[in-house]
């Protein structure tokens, strides 16, 4: 038994305790601190270009929203004032009409012009309608492409 406490005496003398160096451990904790503030500010830059060309992009949407419907307030104006004097003239002719059968032929040419004229101001709202759509859309529509195809390279 004595071989055995000498034994562990002597383990116990010659084993080595692992020590604590104080400095390591601070540089290495201010090294990942440092890189954690590097790795903040990359993804603050990022997120603030992407804010800002966002907001470019909402402006310019809303620009062009305002300047479609401006476009359209007029044409919609324009058919209308044509309508109007359409209107007009007409009943100035069924005043002056003599007969019954006069009303009847200035009547029939009438609608028929009005249905022509109705459909060719239909057609040239659609056509400002669709083109103010495509526009209104085209700069969001480009952000997020942007958005996407920088998210698919990171």
């Amino acid at each position: 038994m004595a071989k055995t406490a000498d034994k562990t005496t002597d383990t116990i003398e010659n084993a080595a305790f692992p020590t604590f160096d104080a400095s390591n451990a601070t540089d290495q904790f201010r090294a990942v601190a440092e890189k954690g503030v590097e790795q903040s500010k990359e993804a603050f830059s990022k997120l603030k270009s992407g804010a800002e060309t966002t907001q470019k992009a909402l402006e310019s949407t809303f620009e062009t929203a305002k300047s479609a419907g401006n476009e359209l307030s007029l044409k919609t104006i324009a058919a209308l004032r044509a309508n109007a004097e359409a209107d007009f003239s007409h009943l100035e002719a069924l005043i002056g009409a003599k007969s019954l059968s006069e009303v009847v032929e200035l009547q029939t040419v009438f609608l028929r012009k009005r249905v022509e004229m109705t459909v060719e101001q239909a057609k040239d709202i659609q056509a400002a309608t669709a083109k103010a759509a495509e526009e209104v859309s085209k700069p969001v529509k480009q952000a997020f492409e942007k958005v996407f195809k920088e998210l698919k390279v990171a």
